[in-house]
């Protein structure tokens, strides 16, 4: 793993979300993939971790799968973001800009000190 960082509790679900919003249907190894690639390769996404986000994003209504091709004609468990889903980005988001907002005015309080 050398250099990469862990994803943090609570982000993994959104950026799989957010991938499917932006890539469309995909398999877990294609979500993986395109988060890693999104973060300049600075994350590594644990498959031990993903299919029970999934799994939960699936049973929450977020997202729904059905068996599919894989680019290597493999079968593939293909995952899409639902109705559901898209609703739970967009709240997300702005949760998540939020917290951020929040936290840069902490950055910016101690730059002043």
């Amino acid at each position: 793993m050398g250099d990469k960082l862990g994803v943090q509790q609570g982000t993994l679900a959104l950026m799989v979300l957010r991938t499917l919003e932006s890539m469309g249907p995909l398999h877990g190894y294609g979500i993986a993939r395109r988060i890693e690639q999104t973060s300049g390769d600075l994350l590594s996404i644990n498959y031990g971790t993903l299919y029970p986000a999934l799994l939960k994003l699936e049973q929450e209504g977020c997202v729904a799968a059905e068996w599919g091709q894989s680019e290597n004609n493999r079968r593939a468990k293909v995952y899409r973001l639902t109705r559901a889903g898209r609703a739970q980005v967009e709240k997300e988001t702005r949760e998540w800009q939020q917290t951020a907002a929040v936290l840069a005015r902490f950055f910016a309080t101690r730059a002043s000190l």
